[in-house]
């Protein structure tokens, strides 16, 4: 029996959306601050994995100067239909006090590398936007509800109005379809149609070790929504040593065989419950019962071995750990502090064989820092560079 072996994603890759198109598996993950926007995975056994695009690699589709720490992009949504992959998203811009400045928008690519459309603004209402196709052919917009008032829920419920692509707009009557259960902070609206029902997965709990996934469902895309009477179905809160910890925040998936699994975020705690390597996407078998309510294999606990589907062995392409820097373009892995590639703060041709960064903004900037980082994926590696250092023109690289 093949594995699959958790975190499948190591490392900062939270709020995972996970999409099956044919015998193609992707995963696309937050990126907050960092440039560009939105990671997507690709595997065809859910097991190996290999990072194969950034959809938002120009600033008029993201433009994240002076976007707040935890800012940018939150929660991103991919879907497929009719020979288009859909990816809705949320830019954070601000979230001071009681207020979020979260503005949610729509690209679409007739191929997962792309090139990815310009953005079409949708709404500004909430976060953790998704997209739903029904069989119908009408496509159905949700975000969660941010209510900034003085003596409200925060977390309001779940908005739902029906998108038009001819028009390229939301149409049509808002409504607030649920409200969450008994542990609130509902978020991370997703809706799966099955048997007749209308599924709505949702995160709910917090984003802390009180982290959960829940269920609800009804006979119309609207509501009622019936709530599973056995949620959380995917929680670590009743766990505390287990290994894999904040588990929530999903979407489900149904392979080529019929079986289900849902991808989540989830922590791998070292010291003082602190997760080091951020908040990092895991995969979980699921099932469905006679009473047409899913659930996860293993219970509500996240494991850290699950059955894989029995599909071929997925022979991934990693990107090499070593860069020289002698090639036209960086790796994918590389990310930029909120600033974009497209400006002329770093070169890969003035020097070969070296990263040239060009110094600006100091580090408490949130504007324009010169920095260039990478994901850290274990817990114990060793990191070498060489750095040559000429702080020649420390006030303005343009001054002789």
């Amino acid at each position: 029996m093949k594995t699959i072996t958790n975190p499948v994603l190591p490392g900062y890759h939270p709020d995972p959306s996970i999409l099956r198109v044919g015998d193609d598996y992707y995963i696309a993950v937050s990126t907050f601050e960092w440039f560009p926007g939105v990671e997507i995975h690709h595997s065809k056994d859910l097991v190996n994995w290999e990072l194969v695009g950034c959809p938002l690699t120009r600033s008029s589709q993201l433009n994240m100067i002076g976007n707040v720490n935890s800012g940018g992009i939150w929660a991103p949504c991919l879907s497929y239909y009719d020979h288009t992959f859909y990816l809705i998203y949320t830019d954070v811009k601000s979230r001071q006090g009681a207020f979020k400045d979260s503005h949610n928008y729509l690209v679409t690519a007739e191929t997962i590398e792309g090139p990815w459309s310009e953005p079409i603004f949708m709404n500004s209402s909430g976060f953790d936007p998704s997209l739903f196709h029904d069989d119908d052919g009408k496509k159905w917009f949700l975000n969660m509800i941010w209510d900034h008032r003085k003596g409200t829920n925060s977390f309001a419920g779940v908005a739902l109005q029906e998108y038009s692509p001819s028009e390229q707009k939301l149409v049509g009557t808002i409504k607030n379809i649920f409200k969450g259960t008994e542990l609130g902070l509902t978020e991370a609206p997703h809706i799966y149609k099955k048997n007749g029902y209308y599924y709505l997965l949702t995160a709910e709990g917090g984003t802390w070790y009180t982290h959960a996934a829940s269920v609800a469902r009804s006979k119309t895309i609207d509501g009622p929504y019936e709530i599973d009477p056995t949620n959380p179905i995917l929680t670590s809160d009743k766990s505390k040593e287990g290994q894999l910890q904040k588990a929530g925040h999903g979407s489900f998936v149904e392979t080529q065989n019929g079986e289900w699994y849902i991808a989540h975020l989830c922590g791998r705690p070292v010291i003082d419950d602190k997760c080091i390597l951020g908040r990092e996407t895991a995969i979980q078998k699921c099932y469905w019962t006679d009473d047409d309510w899913i659930r996860v294999v293993d219970g509500p606990n996240p494991s850290l071995e699950v059955e894989a589907p029995n599909l071929p062995t997925f022979e991934a392409k990693k990107l090499p750990d070593y860069d020289d820097f002698n090639d036209t373009a960086l790796f994918l892995y590389w990310n930029v502090l909120r600033r974009t590639f497209e400006e002329e703060w770093y070169s890969l041709t003035e020097r070969p064989g070296y990263l040239r960064l060009y110094g600006e903004e100091s580090m408490s900037s949130l504007h324009r820092q010169s920095m260039m980082m990478r994901r850290l994926e274990h817990f114990k590696v060793e990191l070498e560079t060489k750095v040559d250092f000429t702080p020649l023109k420390i006030f303005n690289r343009w001054q002789d």
